[in-house]
């Protein structure tokens, strides 16, 4: 009798059997005269069950050169094995010829009861010579150097398959071995796993020690419970989880590097035992704790029994790593919103420079009758229209996709502050709390219009007290004059203006100007060069006349108006010292005088936004038609008062005679006058 498991797939289960065996060498075409008889004592306990080697050797050579010189080339030649009828009997279900050096498969002829057949440990290159042997159940042919899967068509009743150790590249040829129960191919050349989904009986796969990169295709495999994967360079693992009834799975020293190649085991609801040593996934450190997490199902992992104080650890472990994970993903999700978001800004700012260069150059094309007919009608250009304006079609639909996407992004980065899109700058307007406003030292403007920036320093210089570090980028600074708003902030030590859509710093002298007009904020670095004495001493070379003449040349009221508090009280205290000498200043005069810092020339070099100087012309345009009213309505009075005069003048002769006339007439008679007036008293009270 067969045993009925097969745990030792190597096959060395049947080199325990002793049998003594004939084995007759001989050609198809050789007479009986060239036979050569072998016979092995069954009682030799030295080669139990097995033939003389030397003997075999010696006496098969010698026979070979015979065959050689008899036979021509062209045909074939077999061993022929025959055994006495004793050994048949005794036993008659099983034979073993391992280690006989064999290439080839011997004719066994009269066997055909045979059960068990051992070829393990010799050169055969192909199996063949075995499909008579139709009631066999076990078949060894390990290590041998069978290159193909062949022979076995006839071999319905086989249920134990051992390849291990050969040159087999693929899984083929087994389409009639559908009672397989063991199957074992380790230590061949395999690259995927095939032809296997017929096997619905099996029980037990070894494909160690082979070339599969990854395992799948093992729909059909109903009763596997083992599956053996040792050492090949799998990468990934499907369809382990269609496995109704597998246990047992060994996956140690191959390249799986994360759960998620082999995430499919996690839906396994048989599998109890598993192996990942020798893995780099065995080398992280959040390994164990996944595995036991995912597979609440395991016995044992890597050949070691699981405990209840394992899963408990990894469960809580689990929880911090699935937090980690979320976190993790939320700052993905933020990264690439911001990206989405900067991205629809640039967008839009694109889009926004177009249609100002469309416009201007529009402008440019009008005729100067046409401007004069705007200017009288009190309408001013700009080169800068509102977003409501028309845009052409492709530019509108360009709008409308990216209205999905948020159009400005504000972003506190440790100490820096990052503005993108003009909607950011109404986070000003927002409750900072005092910590989070007191780290901010760095202030970063990105798309973002500069005379919009202006209009919102003030509110900077409250909101983030401490900002130092002013960073421009895309916000159109095209002229000099623009760096005269920054003066409106408490304090700036460095300055870095991008090249990328600010103009101004193809300008040679810009750096120059900023250090001349922002000279009270003793500035440490522009653009991330370190300011020196030298470039103090240039800017003011270079500048310092300008801002004396634009100074001198505006009347005193039109100065102080244009300066603020701190200012005029400083144009105030240099009226009120002029002419005086030098020692009668006083002390607090010249405490006033540091703490003002900014000198009045240079505030007299100050900057007007374009939405500020469209509202001071309609102010101006308002002034001017409540001035044309306030004149027309005084002329119109006075000329209705020198209508009058001339009519007055013209009746006045008449009306004189008239009056002269009456009261002559009334105090013609005294007493009668006397009595009327005193009765006209009487009457009134």
């Amino acid at each position: 009798m067969i045993p009925g498991k097969y745990r030792s797939v190597s096959g060395r289960a049947a080199s325990n059997v002793n049998c003594g065996l004939h084995l007759v060498i001989q050609t198809s075409s050789l007479p009986e005269k060239n036979k050569v008889e072998f016979k092995l004592n069954k009682e030799t306990p030295s080669f139990p069950g097995r033939l003389l080697q030397h003997d075999l050797e010696r006496n098969y050579s010698s026979r070979q050169g015979d065959h050689i010189n008899l036979v021509s080339s062209s045909m074939p030649s077999f061993p022929i094995l025959q055994r006495s009828s004793e050994e048949k009997i005794l036993y008659s279900d099983r034979l073993t010829l391992e280690r006989q050096k064999l290439t080839v498969c011997p004719i066994i002829d009269g066997e055909e009861h045979l059960r068990l057949l051992n070829f393990q440990h010799n050169f055969i290159t192909r199996i063949q010579n075995i499909s008579n042997l139709q009631r066999l159940i076990f078949l060894d042919l390990y290590d041998n150097q069978i290159e193909e899967i062949s022979g076995l068509s006839t071999l319905r009743s086989l249920r134990v398959l051992l390849l291990g150790k050969n040159r087999i590249k693929k899984i083929s040829n087994l389409e009639n071995l559908k009672s397989l129960d063991v199957l074992d191919l380790h230590g061949n050349q395999i690259t995927k796993i095939e032809n296997v989904n017929h096997l619905c009986d099996l029980r037990v796969l070894n494909l160690a020690r082979n070339l599969l990169s990854h395992v799948d295709n093992l729909n059909g495999l109903d009763s596997l419970t083992e599956l053996n994967l040792r050492h090949n360079q799998i990468t990934f693992v499907r369809d382990v989880d269609n496995l109704p009834c597998l246990q047992r799975l060994f996956l140690s020293f191959n390249n799986i590097s994360t759960f998620e190649s082999v995430c499919c085991l996690a839906d396994s609801t048989s599998l109890s035992d598993i192996t990942f040593d020798g893995n780099p996934i065995a080398q992280e450190s959040w390994y164990k704790h996944t595995i036991l997490q995912n597979m609440m199902q395991l016995r044992q992992l890597d050949m070691k029994r699981i405990t209840e104080e394992e899963r408990r650890m990894a469960s809580v472990v689990a929880k911090k790593e699935e937090e980690k994970k979320r976190e993790s993903h939320k700052q993905s999700l933020l990264k690439e919103k911001k990206r989405l978001t900067i991205n629809n800004v640039a967008r839009k700012w694109d889009l926004q420079q177009h249609r100002i260069t469309n416009i201007a150059t529009d402008q440019d094309r009008k005729d100067s009758d046409s401007q004069d007919h705007c200017q009288n009608d009190g309408s001013t250009i700009s080169a800068f229209p509102e977003e409501t304006g028309s845009l052409d079609s492709g530019l509108t639909s360009a709008l409308q996709g990216l209205s999905v996407i948020d159009t400005h992004l504000v972003e506190v980065d440790g100490d820096t502050l990052s503005l993108y899109g003009s909607g950011a700058l109404e986070c000003l307007d927002r409750n900072w709390s005092v910590q989070t406003a007191g780290m901010v030292t760095t202030v970063s403007f990105t798309f973002i219009e500069f005379d919009e920036i202006a209009q919102v320093l003030p509110k900077l210089k409250i909101k983030f007290p401490n900002s130092l570090h002013l960073k421009f980028k895309e916000t159109n600074l095209v002229m000099l004059q623009q760096f005269n708003a920054l003066a409106q902030l408490r304090r700036v030590d460095q300055l870095t203006i991008d090249p990328q859509g600010n103009p101004v710093v193809n300008f040679t002298l810009w750096k120059y100007y900023v250090l001349f007009r922002l000279s009270h904020f003793n500035m440490q670095k522009i653009n991330g060069t370190e300011v020196t004495q030298n470039d103090m001493i240039m800017a003011e070379r270079l500048f310092g006349i300008l801002a004396h003449v634009a100074s001198s040349e505006l009347p005193q009221y039109h100065l102080i108006s244009i300066l603020g508090d701190a200012r005029k009280k400083q144009f105030r205290y240099l009226l009120e010292t002029k002419g005086k000498k030098p020692g009668i200043v006083n002390e607090e005069n010249n405490d006033s005088k540091r703490l003002v810092g900014e000198n009045t020339n240079r505030a007299t070099l100050n900057y007007t936004t374009r939405d500020f100087y469209n509202e001071k012309l309609e102010e101006i345009k308002e002034k001017k038609k409540f001035c044309k009213m306030y004149i027309e309505d005084l002329v119109k009075e006075a000329t209705e008062i020198n209508m009058k005069n001339e009519a007055l003048q013209k009746l006045w002769p008449q009306m004189f005679i008239e009056l002269v006339r009456d009261a002559v007439m009334e105090i013609r008679n005294k007493n009668s006058y006397m009595k009327l007036c005193l009765q006209q008293i009487t009457d009134q009270k």
